[in-house]
């Protein structure tokens, strides 16, 4: 199984796809389903069906470890990972509720690194990805919106964490929830 651990961005599919309406139309640029998106607060990446259990025991012990109640998130603005000079993922930020998530990231991460998987090899950056860029063909128009807009994509109440399955297949990832963790 391939897994993560995130918040979704229920409600905030319109705002999603308002947003990424801005973007350039160009062949290089793959959006991602408004429906699913999500802010990853780990990628966990293949996990054998049989270390579910002890997973979904320690994302319940994250989960009262970061000591975050139910918050309000806003997600806005334009950013792009690696940098602007090469671009491979396009995203919104979070404007609100961004020490929250840095603080369940942060329970997630030392309850998972305990349990045995690999330690982000980044520091964590509350988001949610647009769209991801598969070359530099048109990367001057996304520098240019990137630059320029400044969407707001809406708010919403966060009130659980989920352990998601992603499945991937020719016509991009689908998502399966496994476990939520009410805040």
């Amino acid at each position: 199984m391939r897994l993560f651990v995130s918040v979704d961005c229920d409600g905030l599919a319109n705002g999603i796809a308002d947003a990424q309406a801005r973007l350039p139309d160009i062949k290089s640029l793959r959006p991602v389903d408004p429906d699913d998106a999500h802010v990853t607060l780990k990628f966990l990446g293949e996990v054998d069906s049989g270390r579910v259990e002890d997973l979904e025991a320690v994302l319940a012990a994250a989960r009262t470890d970061a000591g975050v109640d139910p918050f309000e998130m806003v997600v806005g603005g334009f950013g792009v990972f690696p940098s602007l000079d090469y671009i491979s993922v396009v995203w919104a930020g979070v404007r609100g509720g961004g020490p929250e998530l840095v603080r369940l990231h942060e329970a997630v991460e030392r309850e998972t690194t305990a349990l045995g998987f690999d330690p982000a090899d980044h520091e964590f950056t509350p988001h949610v990805t647009l769209a991801r860029m598969d070359d530099a063909r048109g990367k001057a128009a996304v520098q240019r919106v990137v630059r320029e807009a400044d969407p707001t994509v809406g708010r919403m109440d966060v009130t659980e964490l989920r352990l998601t399955e992603s499945t991937l297949t020719d016509d991009g990832p689908k998502y399966r929830t496994v476990s939520r963790f009410p805040l």
